[in-house]
């Protein structure tokens, strides 16, 4: 049984993650930081497909093989070297962004999603979940890709309603933050969260 713990934080783009890692970096400089999709080749093949509109499911399928590689390659071996691991998105990314994408295929698609992560997947021992007005963080991060601001803002907006969604299914691991505040409080807010989860 891995002996480290595994931290991740979630949200749409825009929410201020990046920032809120590198507060972390600071404040937690013994912990391995890590993010989806990683800087492998495979991770690169990942961003290749976002930027070129690859089909979904497609797409889902480059995902997947990141994150097995992210596991076997960075988060088991850090876990069972008894490292705190904190990834900047995981699994639940997937949940959320591919469940939205391919809506259109599935009548449960985020149900089908995790399914087929089940029994080779490290769930997260604590998730923290970033949300903030979708309109807000299409401001903050820009428009990617052939996408109007509306279509953005809805698409972001399907895709939080899907993280809360997650988080309402297993409230024992996840920790719900505005991210709409200022960094400063949310940073803090963070610290004191996975302060208090580690001292368990």
């Amino acid at each position: 049984m891995p002996k480290g713990k595994l931290i991740t934080l979630e949200g749409i783009d825009g929410t201020g993650k990046s920032s809120i890692v590198k507060r972390l970096k600071t404040t937690l400089p013994d912990a391995v930081f890590t993010r989806e999709p990683t800087k492998s080749w495979i991770g690169k093949a990942v961003k290749k497909s976002i930027e070129s509109e690859a089909d979904p499911l497609a797409e889902l399928f480059l995902f997947m093989a990141d994150h097995a590689e992210h596991i076997a390659k960075v988060i088991r071996p850090a876990l069972e070297d008894g490292k705190i691991v904190i990834s900047d998105r995981y699994s639940d990314s997937r949940y959320a962004y591919q469940g939205a994408t391919l809506s259109h295929i599935f009548d449960d698609t985020m149900g089908w999603v995790e399914s087929i992560h089940k029994g080779w997947t490290i769930v997260p021992d604590l998730t923290i979940l970033f949300t903030i007005d979708p309109a807000i963080a299409v401001t903050r991060c820009g428009i990617r890709g052939n996408h109007t601001k509306f279509e953005k803002i809805g698409f972001l907006k399907t895709v939080q309603e899907n993280f809360l969604k997650l988080a309402r299914k297993e409230p024992q691991r996840f920790v719900v933050i505005d991210a709409g505040r200022e960094l400063e409080i949310v940073a803090q807010e963070v610290e004191i969260v996975i302060k208090e989860f580690l001292s368990k």
